[in-house]
């Protein structure tokens, strides 16, 4: 196989990269923000949290009709409408005056980035071959991340100034986004024969596929870990159990992320040349490892290395999956992309419920531990097909 390089990606992975860049920067200014601004209409820590849910719940009901709206309208034009309807829901967030109108709002923001997230996959694997598939979801990932990153900082110094600001910093930022895939993504409609010069598979063909459920049941697995033990009880465990400040949680996971962010291309230059599903059971072994771990850190220290050592196996957990389902459906899209996006909101949804309701009852090693035995379940059985040939 040549050697290939980043400089050789096509012009629109970069594009959408940038995308996701200023969509992460405006969803991170929301972080800090959003449950303050959902309490000040004086209701309860469980309607705060189901303004948060809103908009994950959306994405997942939203997310099977994705890949056939798509196709029929294009997948660019979906990407700039389906990042229009976030912009305005969120502008309108900022204006709500009861929490019904914000609840609401937060919830047709999820539609829209449903629709988004979609076709921004689509259109990346459809955008390069197999060679390079594992590298273009490294600089997609790379531009969700630092956006990630930078946003709650942004969002905090915007909040001093009112708690509305954020809203609009964000609609103003998707605004961006939009007019950025609107005016330099390729007009090209993705073709069912796109870069293989095969059909387009339907779902149930690509369920069939054993590299295609491995990929949702690992998507599954990392939305549950990362969004559930990680980031749902690391804040409590900082706190009640370490008892430091909450400001560490912060240094902590901000440490951890570059960590990520510079192991994201090395991983996916490894998914592009070792192969994915080798790449697979290690970023699943890495990550049931550490956060594993992760409630026996004795201090701020231990517990800053394990969670920068979960970075690295998330940084591969970025890459190897969407590599594996692009070479599955041949970079089309559809509804296998749709479904895909959707194992992640499931386990996001699912995860925080279910780690907060084992904490509740069981001591956090339980907790965390239910999240690493599915993923080391998980990389088990990837790494029982690894004499196999890749579906």
């Amino acid at each position: 196989m040549p050697r290939l390089s980043m400089k050789q990606m096509p012009r629109d992975v970069w594009v959408l990269s940038l995308v996701a860049l200023l969509v992460a920067v405006g969803f991170g200014v929301m972080v800090p923000v959003l449950p303050v601004f959902a309490r000040s209409f004086d209701v309860s820590q469980f309607e705060v949290g189901a303004v948060i849910s809103a908009f994950a719940l959306a994405r997942l009901v939203m997310g099977p009709f994705c890949g056939r709206l798509n196709r029929a309208i294009g997948e660019r034009v979906a990407l700039g409408i389906g990042i229009g309807i976030v912009a305005l829901s969120t502008a309108g967030a900022g204006l709500s005056r009861s929490y019904l109108q914000l609840l609401v709002l937060r919830g047709a923001g999820g539609i829209g980035s449903a629709m988004f997230s979609v076709a921004a996959m689509t259109l990346l694997l459809a955008s390069v071959g197999p060679e390079l598939r594992g590298r273009a979801s490294a600089a997609y990932s790379g531009g969700f991340l630092i956006g990630g990153m930078a946003g709650p900082a942004v969002g905090g110094l915007l909040a001093a100034i009112s708690i509305r600001a954020p809203f609009f910093f964000y609609a103003g930022t998707l605004v961006l986004a939009g007019a950025a895939g609107l005016a330099l993504l390729s007009r090209s409609q993705i073709r069912p024969t796109d870069k293989t010069g095969e059909a387009a598979l339907s779902f149930a063909d690509a369920w069939r596929r054993p590299g295609y459920q491995l990929a949702c049941a690992a998507n599954f697995s990392t939305g549950w870990q990362a969004q559930g033990a990680r980031s749902t009880l690391v804040p409590l465990l900082v706190v009640e159990v370490l008892h430091e400040p909450t400001s560490w949680t912060g240094v902590a996971f901000a440490v951890a992320a570059v960590v990520q962010a510079v192991v994201l291309q090395p991983a996916g230059r490894l998914v592009d040349t070792r192969g994915r599903r080798p790449m697979l059971v290690a970023g699943l072994l890495i990550c049931a490892a550490s956060s594993a771990l992760i409630p026996f850190a004795s201090n701020m220290a231990w517990l800053i290395v394990i969670l920068c050592i979960f970075g690295v196996g998330s940084a591969v957990m970025s890459t190897a999956p969407t590599a594996m389902v692009g070479d599955v459906i041949g970079g089309s899209g559809g509804t296998p992309v749709a479904v895909f996006q959707m194992s992640s909101d499931l386990g996001s949804i699912v995860g925080p419920l279910a780690v907060g309701a084992l904490a509740d009852h069981y001591p956090l090693p339980i907790a965390f531990g239910i999240g690493a035995v599915l993923m080391a379940a998980i990389g088990i059985w990837s790494g029982s097909g690894l004499r196999r040939t890749n579906a």
